[in-house]
């Protein structure tokens, strides 16, 4: 029997590519036919959704990164005035009667307006020292929020003597529809821009702290770390972090593909992941793929800038880090601010907080064990070059809350009694809640005298499937149950410094 000669084709069939580039081709055409149909999926989806409204419609143009470079803190804020003034009056002419909502945050007068508060915190702020300043502080903000989640620890700072400098993000604060657009390189000017003003004021003699959370802290990150990869100092001396986005899914890294058929404009609503009553003051529900995108590439960048300097022996120029962190995070990876931020930090001098679930015996029997193992281990295994602190119970019978601390390279652990109990009806806290205490006026639980809409004391009951908003927005934990065991830590780092400065203050000079 014989057999045919290789790259032979029996039957007298045309052999018109090498076997391998065949395969290739057949495997490049089921890849592009997947596209295609799913790309004609998100279309018929995004045909049959819910409409865009005016605030997903406007432009809400902001400066571009150079224009920000070029400008300062002042002609930032000018700026934005400006903005804010073109967009009331862009939504005053598009809105119609149907609009307008007793919850709808663009309606004047709304339960959810703005201006139910005392100030709009939707913009810009600086708190100023009311004594000689001690210090200070940039705040930075997360995506789709507002320089209100800043707020409480802006007031502690400026309660401390710092000067607060609270900046707005381009693309956040008018509409969901300016983050369409928005971009990263504006982000990281604008965090440029207030980390210049603060060292303006700081005038060499007064310490920088950098502070962020979520997406705001991943900026607060890369700004540092780039500073280093071009050779220059940090300009901080300290860095608190939130919640911090090291590394998000990966859905955030593809997100712009699901954007695409919105370039026909009978496909416009599948630029957005999400179209939802706006009824929150201070925040974004709509949310657009090209946010998730960006978001994406802003902790693509910090990663590498990450690895660059920890592969050049640089990280030791990073400022000291204590970062809170809730063990369970559905927005970001949460063992990922180990794993790719800490586990880098050579130096003894940074601390990881955090935040568990609460593990009395009728809720842990359902969690999802895997979900907390890092944290487990991280507490309990091999030491690690930077300290620790676990947040919760220590028992399945005692509610009570306290903090059990492994320092840096040690094995044992100190544990700190909270005086308070991890509270019955919370099985764990939440990305968002980090920032915010129990009595915050629009987030908390506790009932405030004057405002009206309080997010944080919704509790709803009724049957699925009714509302129009999803009921998982409406049972995230929006506050912190400890965050007075975080503030005082915060504090505490304050108090430290001030004697440290004060002491080399009056120490002469050699």
């Amino acid at each position: 029997m014989s057999s045919n000669p290789p790259h032979v084709v029996p039957s007298g069939r045309k052999h018109w590519l090498p076997t391998s580039a065949g395969r290739l081709v057949r495997l490049l055409v089921v890849v592009g036919c997947i596209a295609i149909a799913l790309l004609a999926l998100r279309a018929w989806q995004a045909a049959k959704a819910t409409p865009l409204l005016p605030w997903h419609t406007l432009a809400a143009e902001e400066p571009s990164a150079p224009d920000i470079l070029r400008g300062d803190w002042q002609a930032y804020v000018a700026h934005e005035a400006g903005l804010f003034a073109r967009v009331r009056s862009e939504l005053d002419a598009h809105m119609t009667p149907e609009d307008a909502h007793p919850l709808n945050r663009y309606t004047a007068g709304s339960l959810s307006a703005p201006d139910r508060f005392q100030h709009d915190w939707n913009r810009s702020f600086v708190l100023e020292a009311k004594i000689p300043p001690r210090g200070v502080a940039v705040l930075v903000h997360g995506l789709t929020d507002a320089p209100y989640s800043m707020l409480r620890l802006a007031t502690l700072y400026n309660a401390a003597g710092y000067i607060a400098i609270v900046p707005r993000m381009p693309g956040h604060g008018t509409v969901p529809g300016a983050l369409v657009r928005a971009e990263r390189a504006q982000w990281q000017a604008a965090v440029a821009v207030a980390m210049d003003e603060a060292r303006r004021r700081a005038g060499g003699r007064l310490p920088v702290h950098l502070v962020g959370y979520s997406n705001g802290a991943a900026l607060a990150l890369l700004h540092e770390v780039d500073r280093l990869r071009r050779g220059q100092p940090a300009d901080a001396n300290r860095m608190v972090l939130l919640s911090p986005m090291v590394r998000v899914s990966a859905f955030a890294r593809y997100a712009g593909l699901a954007g695409l058929p919105a370039l026909l404009p009978r496909y416009a609503r599948s630029a957005w992941s999400e179209v939802l009553p706006e009824y929150n003051p201070f925040k974004y529900n709509s949310f657009p793929v090209h946010a998730a995108r960006e978001s994406y590439l802003v902790t693509a960048a910090l990663q590498e800038g990450l690895a660059v300097l920890a592969a050049d022996g640089r990280l030791s120029g990073m400022p000291p880090i204590l970062a809170f962190q809730s063990v369970v995070d559905d927005t970001v990876d949460a063992s990922a601010v180990d794993r790719l931020l800490f586990d880098k930090l050579a130096a003894d001098r940074n601390e990881l907080v955090l935040f568990d679930v609460n593990r009395n015996r009728l809720l842990q029997p359902l969690q999802l064990a895997e979900k907390t193992a890092w944290a487990d281990a991280l507490l309990h295994g091999t030491a690690h070059a930077h300290a620790v602190t676990m947040v919760g119970t220590t028992s399945l019978d005692d509610a009570a809350a306290v903090a059990r601390t492994r320092r840096a390279n040690a094995d044992a652990l100190a544990m700190q009694p909270l005086g308070i109990d991890y509270p019955t009806d919370v099985f764990s806290l939440s990305h968002i809640a980090l920032p915010f205490a129990e009595d915050d006026a629009l987030y908390g639980r506790i009932p405030r005298a004057g405002h009206p809409l309080q997010l944080g004391a919704i509790a709803l009951r009724g049957e699925r499937n009714i509302l129009v908003v999803p009921q998982a927005s409406l049972e995230r934990l929006s506050y912190n149950p400890f965050h007075d065991y975080m503030t005082a830590r915060i504090s505490s780092l304050l108090e430290a410094e001030q004697i440290s400065t004060a002491s080399r203050a009056a120490t002469p000079a050699h």
